[in-house]
């Protein structure tokens, strides 16, 4: 039960709509569309409002079909003005609360799309001189919605918020990406062992290994940097299914325009407006990066999770900083919540893409109805990125330290570095000499002394120097 329900607490003013009379209270920016669909959509407990980049593209959307508006003659001056300075108001964020439509709603995004015209429209009436309600001056369908459907204005918002949050991820991802290239830099010398499937390889340096999880981190914020054009194409004057209806000549064209000014992002009409009022193929595009992103991030934590795991019975390679009581038994023991909660954000998005999968895919005819649960799945999956980037670098990655002598002792009786050698001693004796070492809990070098196999001298120019194992070409 939403708490405005509680009537006479305030004011009231009467609204109108096709099922009849409504009271709204007085002091409510949204109005009748807004309240029925509150009351018939109670799912989430998330409203729209909680996505600060959907409520300012929305803004930016209306501003510029104002602008489009007035430039071919639809609208008159003084109501335009209005609109243009709610807009800018809403967009601001000064507004958010009065978004109260849950972002899970069935209509195809006609919720969202009303709730943005009361708003704007009861803020305009305000800013006017009149008083909210008074819809005979200012009316949210036929001044705010001018030439517009939600078919074309609900799917370019998205569009809008996705570029404004995609770029707010790789801002993130580069500051993750920072810090593991300062720990690269810090653990350049120090000598490890490599692995494949959790077997010794070959000896690397920790610092490699954290050059790697800068190098997948920056391989993903380009492959966002590559989406974000393909948000560019829009339906926006296409109105109901593409076609234009009610939208006058040269209206699209002026809509993309102001939008591509105010967006700060250059915009482009769809060449085929029905085609593109139905596909939303971009969506399961943009959902897909999303998932590498959460994958590559998983995998990073799950290494740091692994090597750090002990403190005497695992890895013990690394230590993670310690964020807090990782029990309530067990004293003492810390626990890799940090890694753990990006796991959990990575959980989270690769659900998110089989909901933004399965949504785009449900699609019918002229119209996608699932746009606001694929607008919940991506918002979220950005956010969740995002958040979870500054978290990973600032309570993760910049304390991580490395137990250096156990590192090098690990090299030193590891049976990998006999790879080394194969190529002078032949595949088979270097798997004796592996096999030899690992029964008699021996070192490489004691094997190949024993058996003969080289002498101290040939083995020390081999292996005499692990650290030039590493990097053997500088």
């Amino acid at each position: 039960m939403i708490s405005w329900q509680t009537k006479g607490m305030s004011a009231m003013r009467l609204e109108h709509d096709l099922l009849g009379d409504y009271e709204i209270p007085a002091h409510a920016y949204w109005g009748v569309h807004s309240a029925r669909a509150a009351e018939n959509f109670p799912i989430s407990g998330v409203p729209i409002g909680h996505y600060r980049s959907l409520i300012k593209a929305l803004a930016i959307v209306k501003e510029a079909t104002a602008k489009a508006n007035l430039e071919v003659g639809e609208l008159d001056e003084k109501v335009g003005s209005a609109i243009i300075a709610a807009c800018h108001e809403v967009a601001a964020g000064k507004f958010d609360k009065e978004f109260i439509v849950d972002a899970i709603q069935g209509g195809a995004g006609t919720s969202t799309n009303m709730n943005a015209n009361e708003v704007i429209a009861n803020r305009a009436l305000e800013l006017a001189g009149y008083e909210k309600g008074d819809y005979d001056h200012i009316h949210p369908l036929n001044h705010v919605n001018m030439s517009q459907s939600t078919n074309d204005v609900y799917p370019t918002a998205l569009k809008v918020a996705l570029i404004l949050e995609i770029r707010e991820l790789i801002k993130a991802m580069e500051y993750l990406r920072a810090a593991f290239d300062a720990k690269a830099t810090e653990f350049r010398d120090v000598i490890k062992m490599g692995r494949t499937q959790l077997q010794d390889a070959v000896p690397m340096t920790l610092g490699q290994e954290f050059a790697t999880f800068a190098r997948m981190t920056a391989e993903d914020e380009q492959r966002l940097k590559e989406v974000i054009p393909l948000l560019s194409e829009i339906n926006l004057g296409g109105t109901a299914i593409g076609t234009g209806l009610n939208a006058p000549a040269g209206y699209a064209e002026a809509a993309c325009r102001q939008l591509s000014e105010l967006a700060g992002w250059q915009f482009v009409v769809a060449e085929d407006m029905v085609e593109a009022t139905q596909d939303s193929g971009v969506f399961v595009l943009v959902s897909g990066v999303l998932k590498r992103v959460a994958v590559k991030l998983s995998k990073e934590a799950n290494d740091l999770r692994l090597l750090s795991s002990g403190p005497r019975a695992g890895f013990g390679e690394i230590n993670l900083p310690a964020r807090q009581a990782g029990s309530s038994i067990m004293p003492g023991k810390v626990n890799p919540v940090i890694p753990e909660v990006i796991n959990q954000i990575a959980f989270t998005v690769i659900g998110n893409d089989v909901t933004v999968t399965m949504a785009c895919e449900a699609g019918q005819l002229q119209l996608n109805a699932f746009e606001p649960i694929i607008t919940r799945a991506l918002m979220m999956s950005i956010i969740y990125l995002r958040q979870g980037c500054y978290t990973f670098a600032d309570r993760c990655v910049s304390g991580i330290t490395a137990n250096v002598e156990k590192l090098r002792a690990d090299v030193e009786r590891s049976i990998g570095t006999v790879t080394a050698l194969s190529p002078m001693l032949g595949y088979e004796n270097a798997t004796l000499v592996a096999q030899t070492a690992l029964a008699e809990n021996s070192t490489v070098k004691e094997v190949v002394l024993r058996l003969g196999l080289m002498t101290e001298q040939e083995f020390n120019s081999i292996l005499g120097d692990v650290d030039s194992l590493v990097r053997p070409n500088d």
